[in-house]
């Protein structure tokens, strides 16, 4: 008996994983060719927003398009042991550099002659990480006049190689980067200053793009406040309700799937993934799995939104709520009760409704003690108007989910 082949999935969540198409972002990528034409390049590019909106698959998108347009590209994560020092980070940089470089640049070497009659001879090499370190080492003052001499020779060979129009260095989760002045360590400032006087004193053509959690942009701007006209910010916002549509749909139909959701499935999907990226790619595998599970025991096809949600809560929201204790938890959802608990909120607002919900209700000064908690814990972060957010999307949802189990309400509040 003849079997057909399993019906592939085409939806694809997980972290920086790239979807079957990318729906919206095409203002984000207009914006990056007008920079990849500067000349000189004064504007640098930081991609932000929350987590699950698509900021790693943005970045990797616009990789291709910068090298389509003759730019070369190199870069990495930045983790937080990278920020520990000065000279990790520069090590960083060079190997990134040198990565990129050795299958594009060769080095001869002169080798000493075998006896006394014998000529010298040469060899060819690639260039690599010690060539430039070499450079690095050589070169006398603080690491950021390494790093230029590194940087400035190594556009040397890159122009008169005819290699490229440009270097693109693409840090990814650059909200790690941090200044350590206690141990006279500044990571994050060396690298601005680095660009920074490259781009304004040096022939080199390097751009660097940042990509970061909405912490990363008020962190750069503490360190340096001349960042404000270094940098455009892409701010990655929810998908519109058409975009998320087509992010549901042309998976499905690029792939030729003999499976196809309904319309009502997909207002659904929308709705539960509120326009986020991550969020659509996970509801879309785990209905599509369902419905493939249900077409082979012979039931009608359906959205188990339930289902969804129990299993949402579980991979993505669990790990984070049980970082907090019982009184933040009980913050949160005092917080998750406001109108604009989604977008950004006050400590006066929630000091407020504390009142009307809680018996012991919150001061001004203990909220601020528990928001800069919850931001230590990843959980809430600073907007740059000095308000707050969920560092989490949809996190109210899922608090609301929680019910008021633990919490010493107001008499006669349920």
């Amino acid at each position: 008996m003849l079997q057909h082949p399993p019906i592939q999935n085409p939806f694809r969540p997980g972290a920086g994983q790239r979807p079957v198409y990318l729906a919206g972002r095409t203002h984000e990528q207009d914006q990056f060719r007008k920079m990849l034409r500067q000349d000189p390049i004064a504007q640098n590019a930081i991609i932000t927003g929350l987590r699950g909106v698509g900021k790693t698959v943005l970045l990797e998108e616009l990789k291709p398009l910068a090298q389509s347009q003759g730019w070369l590209w190199t870069g990495n994560d930045l983790s937080e042991s990278i920020s520990l020092t000065e000279e990790r980070l520069a090590r960083r940089i060079v190997v990134d550099l040198s990565a990129l470089l050795s299958p594009m640049l060769i080095k001869q070497e002169q080798l000493p002659a075998f006896g006394f009659q014998s000529p010298p001879s040469t060899m060819q090499r690639p260039i690599d990480f010690h060539d430039l370190w070499n450079i690095y080492e050589k070169t006398a003052g603080l690491t950021i006049d390494k790093l230029k001499a590194v940087l400035i020779s190594v556009w040397g060979l890159i122009d008169s190689a005819k290699l490229s129009n440009g270097v693109v260095f693409a840090y990814d989760e650059a909200q790690n980067m941090a200044d350590h002045a206690q141990h006279n360590e500044y990571p994050l400032s060396l690298l601005i200053d680095l660009f920074s006087s490259l781009q304004r004193s040096t022939p080199c053509r390097y751009l660097l793009v940042l990509t970061g959690l909405p912490t990363l942009y008020p962190k750069l701007n503490e360190a340096r406040t001349y960042t404000e006209r270094m940098f455009h910010i892409m701010h990655l916002k929810r998908l519109s309700d058409d975009e998320s549509r087509e992010a549901i749909a042309e998976p499905i139909r690029i792939t030729n799937s003999p499976l196809t959701f309904s319309g009502a499935a997909i207002d659904t999907i929308v709705k539960m993934s509120a326009g986020y990226p991550y969020f659509i790619q996970f509801l879309g595998k785990e209905v599509f799995d369902a419905w493939i599970g249900k077409i082979h025991n012979g039931e009608a096809a359906s959205v188990p939104v339930g289902e969804l949600l129990e299993k949402l809560d579980q991979d993505f929201f669990a790990a984070r709520w049980a970082r907090a204790t019982d009184r933040q938890q009980a913050f949160m959802k005092v917080t998750a009760t406001l109108e604009n608990c989604e977008e950004e909120f006050s400590i006066q607002e929630i000091v407020i409704a504390s009142k009307k919900w809680l018996k012991k209700p919150f001061s001004a000064s203990h909220a601020n003690q528990i928001l800069l908690d919850l931001a230590d814990k990843g959980l809430v972060f600073r907007t740059r108007r000095g308000g707050y957010s969920f560092a989490v999307p949809l996190m109210s949802r899922f608090i609301e989910r929680q019910g008021w189990s633990g919490v010493d309400l107001q008499g006669g509040i349920k």
